[in-house]
């Protein structure tokens, strides 16, 4: 059964371009190395009116945007392989200066997940 990590982050809208040039590089190494999907979304319809929307989950400041990304891979042991290559990689070290990174790191929630249903 396929394994999913996933994240959302409040990404300052004026840096989404910056983010989302990350974000491509990162997508490349990571099907590279064997990801089977890779996406990385922009909060669009977030005024919801049932369960916790987003930004009640996130508390975005003014000027955010919420991203929402999902990695998915064959299994968890083929996730932990995968990540540990891309962790490895030296592009990934060198694609974010630490003290100017287009987002809060702190600020990010991540987590892997069981794929339950598959349609």
């Amino acid at each position: 059964m396929a394994y999913v990590d996933g994240f959302v982050l409040p990404v300052p809208t004026k840096n989404l371009t910056a983010y989302r040039k990350i974000a491509k590089k990162a997508g490349k190494i990571w099907r590279e190395y064997g990801a089977l999907e890779y996406r990385e979304c922009v909060g669009d319809d977030l005024d919801v009116h049932c369960g916790v929307p987003f930004p009640k989950l996130v508390k975005p400041k003014e000027g955010e945007t919420i991203v929402f990304s999902w990695i998915v891979y064959k299994s968890k042991a083929h996730r932990d392989k995968v990540n540990a290559k891309v962790m490895a990689d030296p592009r990934i070290a060198n694609m974010i200066d630490p003290k100017a990174t287009p987002f809060d790191c702190k600020r990010m929630c991540y987590g892997g997940f069981k794929v339950l249903v598959e349609a």
